[in-house]
Order: C-alpha cells, then structure tokens, then sequence
C-alpha cells in the first residue's frame, strides 16, 4: 500500500503528524536505510522497511488478528456506550482499518477474527461462501439424537429456514447438555434460535473454529495475535482469494492493549 510517510507514521501509532514531520527534519526516519528528507515521500507499507531513531518497526499497514473474545463486549467497532472488541486492540489498529469478520453476541465467547482487508471480510461472510463456523454450547435439558436429526434437516425458524448444520452431542445429563454446532450461515442469535426451537435454552456459547482457523488454546480470554502466514493463507483461500505474497513475522500472543512489534516506544 502506497502511503507518505508521515502518514505511516501516525497510522502506526508511533507519533502524530507535527512529531513526524519534526522525526523526519532531524534526520530519524529512514526508508530502506536511506534517511529520508521529505515528509511527503510515498513509500509501500508492506514491503518497504522503516526505520525510527535507529530502530527497524514492523511497518505493514494491513494486519490479519485472531482474537479471544471474553463475554461482556460488543463486536463492533466503536460504541459511545458500551466497550468493544476494539478496546482489546492497540489505537493503531483501528487507524490501519481493522475490522471485526462478523459478529459475536456480548455473552458469546471464542475465536474472533478481526482483518485490515475488506474484501476478504466480504467475501468470507458471504452466503455463497458457506464458510464453517463450529461452536461449542451449554444448553438446558438433554439432548437426543432428535436433535441431532432436526439440525441436519435444516430447522425452520420464525423469519428463515437454517441450511441443515451438523450437532455433535458431548454431554446428555438431565439438567444440562454439551454439543458442539457447526454451521456455514450466520444469521442473527441463529445457534440460539436453533437451540430454542427445539426446546433448548443456551447457557453458555463459545466459538472454537472459523473456515479453517480453530481457536489458539495458547490464547486467554481477551488475548489476540497476528495470524501467521500459513493461517493468512488458510483463510484467503476459504474467500476464494489468491495467495498473498509477502510473510508475516512469528505471531505472539498479547494481552489487551499491548502494542503491535515495531510500537514500542510510544504505545492495543
């Protein structure tokens, strides 16, 4: 991505506008090792490399992050009222464009993808795409293989009928039950909805694989990493998307808030 470089700058959460023009005057910011002078000059964010006070920063605008989602926030990108998966995420990558791949409910938990790339977002909540989605619930009273029929059939509900989805039951007790659901739509409150219409209440909800991706374990709730190249790839084909070239460096995983590699010293 074509950008000036005190534009980079800030859109990285390394300094604003007037502190980047003042970096660049004095000669601390270079480009591929050459300094640069004008703070209008258009570097490529993914591939170029850029250097601060001596430092080499991560500087690719476009990030991919697979995030554990904890109950009580909203995925949305900002709420006046309410907090949102975005407050887990450094500032910088609200500024880069990223963005939540669909929508959890407050009170679900798990895998959470979150992308810079709006094409790719569309195209994996597509419904033509029918991209998996498996999630693992805590639901009231016992679930029997009638369940596990009506789901494959396809459930009709009060405004659609749901594509047939597969339910896996892991737990049958007399109070409560444990399954796992995979479905390649997502409508609004539909695993809840689906539970319902079959006399089950949902408890607890938590998502442990998108398209390819399963859930880092090494992930706690609220923590996030960058998606590793091998996992970019996984996902772009499940868009329908040709490879990416270029590579992303070894993932880590960060708490809430914790910068992205190459922020430190001005930070998530």
């Amino acid at each position: 991505m074509k950008m000036r470089v005190d534009r980079w700058l800030t859109t990285l959460g390394i300094c604003s506008r007037s502190e980047a023009k003042e970096l660049i005057r004095r000669g601390a910011v270079r480009v591929n090792g050459i300094p640069v002078r004008d703070a209008g000059l258009s570097a490529e964010t993914e591939t170029d490399v850029l250097s601060v006070r001596g430092q080499d920063v991560d500087g690719r605008t476009v990030r991919h992050v697979m995030l554990n989602k904890p109950a009580g926030l909203l995925t949305a990108a900002r709420d006046r009222k309410q907090p949102t998966v975005m407050d887990l995420l450094p500032p910088c990558y609200a500024g880069m464009g990223c963005m939540p791949v669909g929508r959890l409910d407050r009170d679900t938990t798990g895998l959470l993808l979150l992308t810079c790339d709006g094409e790719m977002n569309h195209r994996l909540l597509s419904p033509g795409r029918h991209v998996e989605k498996e999630y693992e619930a805590r639901v009231t009273g016992r679930l029997t293989d009638a369940e596990i029929r009506a789901f494959a059939d396809g459930l009709e509900l009060s405004d659609f009928t749901a594509m047939p989805a597969r339910l896996r039951i892991l737990e049958a007790g007399g109070e409560t039950s444990l399954a796992r659901v995979t479905v390649a739509e997502g409508k609004f409150h539909q695993i809840k909805r689906m539970f319902a219409a079959t006399g089950h209440e949902v408890l607890t909800l938590h998502r442990r694989r998108f398209g390819p991706l399963e859930l880092d374990p090494g992930l706690a709730g609220g923590a996030w990493r960058e998606l590793t190249e091998e996992e970019l790839s996984a996902l772009r084909a499940a868009a329908g998307m040709a490879p990416r070239s270029g590579g992303n460096p070894e993932p880590e995983a960060r708490g809430a808030a914790e910068g992205p590699p190459g922020s430190e010293g001005k930070e998530k």
